[in-house]
This record gives structure tokens, C-alpha cells and sequence, in this order.
């Protein structure tokens, strides 16, 4: 029977929390893979520079598979002898042969290794999220539109205030995740993808003279970028690629918590997608619950948790230490996986999105005319004096409220209002088309925008 460690570990659970596709990422295998793929590109270039023999170096690099290496041994064999790294390089000794073996891991440090392997692993986590990423801006475009004149009333502090179009909400997150998009986009454009192979404590010593140049050069042949100096003590890098998915995380959870409340019974102006068969709750048959949104809302909080915990990481002690280090170890794959299964929930949720129009309309009614206070005021304000109407539309809008009267009677009902305008006027200004401001002008650059960082990342990812 399997032993529960971890919630992406559970065949139960794991695909709430995670990607198949970015759980192949952080397994086992490919964490040794990209390890192997470090120490042959090391040996290539050391042979290629003359600081081992070729003959070696070519051993190594045919030895350096991950079809010759067993999982379950290299963990039994890091077990007994406390060290993450050192069953692999034993076992890669053996398999290049008595003479080429003594040059395997030629003047590099277990944390060369480690920290180069598992960059290549964010890298292929970052290209993944970027892939999502482009995916779910392309469908909150294209409901953008499909929206963006679907009335519904906009609410502050929790409460109804003016209208505004389904569209223009979705517009707004839009708008932010292409931030969040530009966010990501940056952290490839400056040197945050780098490995490093600079010896026991960043000085290239056991590599002589030619250290700088078999670093860059393995961290070329790898497709990473080099840096100026050791990074081993410096954990920057990953605390700010942490910050980064953690601010993206953060608009996806708003957005599913806002359309949790948009789905609660008494609103009931959304719907995440339905199938046949689904049940909402063990006790109660007739429930459909909002399970796609809570999911997504949800993960956002042990992001915020893991983004916190990465930003201790570089609390560093003197050259190296791993009492920080791990941190790493712990943060990468959860942030990643939470993310990723975020972006591809978020996609699904919004494509299949129902949105109940109808609704929308009648919430907009609810209030007799209230939610039109604003235009009534400034449209008063032009007979009696904006200030003047602003005390007889508090005035009329209290008294409706508090004595569940008619907000356009009792307005209409001062001397001042009755004086300037007829009753009919009044009710022409509920028309909620005539109080959107600017909002299509605004929509329109956001899709703007969106259309040209899209077609720029599809072409860029193909």
C-alpha cells in the first residue's frame, strides 16, 4: 500500500492541486535526468578544453543516461549515506569505468549540480505556465467580447452601486493578467534562467584557470544563461520567480472567489461549468456546487504560503548552507504545480462559463432606481445646483430604503424635482445603457492590448 506524503503525490487528489504535465516535471525522473544531462554537458566541454581526457569525457557522456540509472536504489544509496547527490555520481563512476570514472564530476560542487539541474527543471516549469498562460488570456478575450455589453450592476463594498456590463469585469481581470503575463515575460528576458558551475564556494577553484570558460561553456550547451558571479549564497532568483507566480496566483484566486459570489443561490447571475453525473453534496441531491471555483480560489493561499517561505531561502548563511537551501526544494514544485493547475482550471471555468443575462437584469432592477442615483444627481444638478441635489437624492434614496417606498415616488414628491422635471423624465434616467461612462472605449484598449501580447507569445511558443 502506498504511503500519503503530499497531496500531489495522492492519486486521489493530485490533479485538484496540480498538471499531469508539470508533475512529469518535478518527478524523480526528470529531476535525475537534468542532473545527468549537467554532469555530461560538464565532461563534454572539460574534454573539448583539455582539463580531462576526451576518451573520458566521451565514457561519461555515453554513461550519463537515465536508462542506466534505478530510482529506488540511487534513493536507497542517498538514504544511508545523507547526501542528495552522491549516490549518482557513484553510480555514474562505475558506469564510465575504472579509468574515465575518476574524472567524472571534475572540480564541481554537489550544489552545481543540484542548483543547475533544478533551474533546467523551472525552466521547463516556466515554459509550461507560459504555454497556460497564453491559453486562458486567449479565452478571457474572446468572453471579453462575447460580454462586453451584458448589463449587470457594479457592486462596491459588497453593495449595489452603479451598472456596469459583465464584459467590463472580465475586461478588468484581463487587464491584469496581462500584467501578470508581462511579469512572467520578464523573468526570461533578465538573466533569471542561469546555472552554476563555479566550485565549493563560487571561485572556480578545482577547475583552474579555465573555470569562467567551462562554466559558460556548459550553461550554453544546457540553454541557460551565464552568471556574473556565484549564485550559491545568493537565492534571489527563485525568491522573485516565487513573487512572480505568487502575484499571478493571486489575480485567479480574486477572480475565482469573485465568480463564487457572482454563483451564490440569491445573486445567481453565473454558473461554473456543468457535467452529467456530477454531485455538489452527499446529503443533499439537489446541490450543484461551486467546486471548480472553490478549487481555484483555494490554491491561491498555499501559494501566498510557499512565496513566504521562498523569501526565507535567502536568508543564507556565509557561503552555502542548507538549512535555506531545502526551502527550494519544498517551494519550486508545489508553487509550479498549484499554479499550473490554477491556469488550466481558470481556462476551463471561463470557456464553459453560464452566464445567467437574465439575471444580471433583474439584480440591476432590484432597488426600484437606486443604483441610477448618481446620474439622477448630476441631472438635477443642472436646475437646482449639484450640491442641492446631492441632499435631495440622499434624502429620498434614505427614505425609500428605510420605508421600502419607491426611490423615483419619493423623489419626485419634492417640491424642488416636481418643479423642474416631469415624472417621465425622471424615469428615462433609469436606463442603464446611458450611465456606462466610457466603459466600451476602455474595453476596447484592453482587448487591444490583449490581441497584440497574444499573437506575439502564440507565435513566440510555436
Amino acid at each position: 500500500m502506498d504511503n500519503l506524503t503530499d497531496v500531489l503525490d495522492s492519486q486521489l487528489l493530485q490533479n485538484n492541486f496540480s498538471t499531469a504535465a508539470m508533475r512529469i516535471i518535478w518527478s524523480d525522473q526528470n529531476k535525475i535526468t537534468q542532473q545527468l544531462k549537467v554532469e555530461a554537458a560538464l565532461s563534454k566541454i572539460e574534454g573539448q578544453l583539455g582539463v580531462i581526457p576526451q576518451t573520458a569525457a566521451k565514457k561519461i557522456v555515453q554513461s550519463a543516461k537515465i536508462e542506466n540509472f534505478r530510482i529506488e536504489e540511487l534513493a536507497k544509496q542517498s538514504a544511508e549515506k545523507r547526501h542528495s547527490l552522491i549516490a549518482l555520481i557513484d553510480h555514474l563512476q562505475v558506469l564510465a569505468g575504472t579509468t574515465a570514472g575518476e574524472y567524472v564530476h571534475y572540480g564541481a560542487t554537489t550544489q552545481d549540480i543540484v542548483d543547475t539541474g533544478t533551474m533546467l527543471q523551472v525552466k521547463q516549469a516556466y515554459e509550461l505556465l507560459q504555454k497556460h498562460s497564453v491559453q486562458l488570456l486567449t479565452v478571457l478575450s474572446q468572453q471579453t467580447k462575447r460580454y462586453r455589453h451584458t448589463l449587470m450592476i457594479g457592486r462596491t463594498h459588497g453593495i449595489q452601486a452603479i451598472p456596469i456590463t459583465f464584459g467590463f469585469k472580465l475586461a478588468i481581470w484581463l487587464d491584469e493578467l496581462l500584467r501578470d503575463q508581462q511579469r512572467l515575460d520578464a523573468l526570461a528576458t533578465n538573466q533569471r534562467f542561469v546555472g552554476n558551475l563555479n566550485g565549493a564556494v563560487g571561485t572556480y577553484a578545482a577547475f583552474g584557470p579555465q573555470g569562467p570558460e567551462i562554466e559558460r561553456r556548459v550553461l550554453q550547451e544546457l540553454g541557460l544563461d551565464v552568471p556574473l558571479i556565484s549564485w550559491q549564497p545568493a537565492r534571489d532568483r527563485f525568491s522573485e520567480f516565487a513573487a512572480v507566480l505568487g502575484i499571478y496566483s493571486g489575480t485567479l484566486g480574486k477572480i475565482g472567489h469573485e465568480l463564487f459570489n457572482l454563483m451564490k443561490t440569491e445573486v445567481n447571475e453565473v454558473w461554473e461549468p456543468f457535467k452529467k453525473g456530477e454531485i455538489g453534496s452527499s446529503t443533499m441531491p439537489q446541490k450543484r456546487n461551486p467546486a471548480l471555483l472553490e478549487g481555484l480560489a483555494s490554491l491561491t493561499q498555499p501559494v501566498f504560503k510557499d512565496v513566504g517561505l521562498m523569501l526565507e531561502s535567502m536568508l543564507i548563511d556565509g557561503e552555502r548552507d542548507a538549512i535555506h537551501w531545502r526551502n527550494e526544494w519544498v517551494v519550486l514544485p508545489e508553487i509550479t504545480n498549484y499554479l499550473d493547475a490554477q491556469l488550466v482550471n481558470a481556462t476551463a471555468i471561463l470557456s464553459g462559463l453560464q452566464v445567467n443575462a437574465e439575471q444580471m437584469r433583474r439584480n440591476l432592477e432590484l432597488q426600484n432606481g437606486l443604483p441610477f442615483a448618481e446620474r439622477i444627481m448630476f441631472q438635477l444638478g443642472n436646475a437646482v445646483g449639484k450640491q442641492t441635489a446631492h441632499q435631495l437624492v440622499y434624502q429620498s434614496a434614505m427614505k425609500a430604503i428605510e420605508q421600502h417606498l419607491s426611490f423615483i415616488d419619493v423623489l419626485y414628491a419634492e417640491d424642488k424635482v416636481r418643479t423642474n422635471f416631469s415624472k417621465a423624465e425622471l424615469l428615462s434616467w433609469l436606463d442603464a445603457t446611458a450611465q456606462l461612462g466610457s466603459l466600451e472605449e476602455k474595453i476596447t484598449a484592453v482587448l487591444k492590448k490583449a490581441a497584440a501580447i497574444t499573437q506575439h507569445k502564440e507565435a513566440e511558443l510555436e
